[in-house]
């Protein structure tokens, strides 16, 4: 009550100016990943450009995430075909076991787990075991950034 005799508002008016406060969802860009590897989607830093991008909404303003959708099962049971992944890329501090999205220099776009990474080379594994890891040497990778969220 104090805060509402300081400021003169009514509580309606107080109340208005938190919800105004609030973040609001803001869309943010979609795309299947196997398009992913098309050129035109994303500009040398790997964020999106160009139209053909759907959107999906994220109750957040960060202009450096953006949303996958998971094309085929190399990434089955935790992802699946049709599940939406949120990545972040400026999360590029990555470890061993981090979930990643990683844009090759040939223009590959995979969504994998790091088994193990060093200054030389990056080790991409499958959770689905049917697929054989993939080891990136760094230079072959344009950017790598974590994925935050799933949508399933």
């Amino acid at each position: 009550m104090r805060v509402l005799q300081a400021s003169g508002l009514s509580l309606g008016e107080f109340a208005a100016l938190a919800d105004d406060a609030a973040p609001h969802p803001r869309a943010i860009p979609l795309l299947g990943l196997a398009r992913a590897g098309d050129e035109g989607f994303f500009d040398d830093a790997g964020l999106p450009m160009a139209e053909g991008w759907d959107q999906t909404e994220l109750p957040a303003h960060k202009d450096s995430l953006f949303s996958l959708t998971i094309d085929g099962d190399s990434m089955e049971p935790v992802y699946r075909p049709g599940d939406r992944v949120i990545v972040d890329r400026d999360a590029t501090e990555v470890r061993r076991g981090d979930r990643v999205v990683v844009r090759t220099a040939e223009g590959e776009t995979l969504a994998k787990e790091i088994a193990a990474l060093n200054g030389r080379e990056v080790v991409l594994a499958s959770v689905n075991p049917h697929y054989e890891p993939r080891i990136l040497p760094r230079g072959q990778i344009r950017w790598m950034a974590r994925i935050l969220w799933v949508s399933q």
